[in-house]
């Protein structure tokens, strides 16, 4: 059975392709955590994304387990805070795509759902393996099966050191793979944007 994920950003001008997807290979969680919810909010794209709860459909991955077939030009990057997590979108329309770690030393991919062929991503990545940051969720959340982030890095490591050790880091599609700096510089939000956000 075909294994392979085709996404695509909002207006089609960035596509690519999730290699060898499967509940074996990576995981699919939805986390509620305010800086997924403020991401879509700052872009424009929360009704695309955002489940009834605040939460993003997320399938996490080894790094070069993803390919941009169109539109790498167009890919940007942002820090929400100081956090490490690199936020990646199409400037063309401002749909999310990805998020990594801030270089590619820690490697992993985590892709939107959303922007994933809905066909096929049910079948290919299986019932979400947990949702993650629940007490940031929008209503009430008590039957909704919890994951620690501590479960989650677990399951990451073991891909982590493979990408690592077989020198997979370096073949990421956000990543230069001489110097590990992302393709597309990123920018922070400033004060003002967060505080627009309602967030300190």
């Amino acid at each position: 059975m075909p294994s392979d994920l085709s996404l695509a950003c909002a207006c089609g001008t960035v596509t690519g392709t999730l290699l060898r997807v499967g509940t074996d290979q990576g995981d699919h969680v939805i986390c509620h955590c305010t800086d997924c919810q403020d991401l879509t909010r700052y872009l424009g794209h929360a009704e695309r994304v955002l489940d009834a709860h605040g939460g993003t459909a997320l399938y996490q991955s080894r790094c070069a387990r993803m390919r941009i077939d169109t539109g790498r030009d167009r890919l940007a990057s942002l820090h929400l805070t100081d956090k490490p997590t690199l936020r990646w979108y199409a400037r063309c329309c401002g749909m999310p795509l990805f998020n990594s770690y801030a270089n590619g030393k820690i490697p992993y991919i985590t892709t939107q759902l959303a922007a994933c062929d809905p066909a096929m991503r049910a079948r290919l990545v299986g019932p979400p393996r947990g949702h993650l940051f629940t007490q940031d969720a929008i209503g009430d959340t008590s039957d909704l099966p919890r994951m620690s982030m501590l479960a989650l890095m677990r399951r990451f490591f073991p891909r982590m050191i493979k990408d690592i050790v077989s020198g997979d880091r370096r073949r990421c599609a956000l990543f230069d793979a001489a110097t590990l700096e992302p393709i597309a510089p990123p920018r922070r939000l400033t004060s003002e944007e967060r505080n627009a956000l309602g967030r300190d």
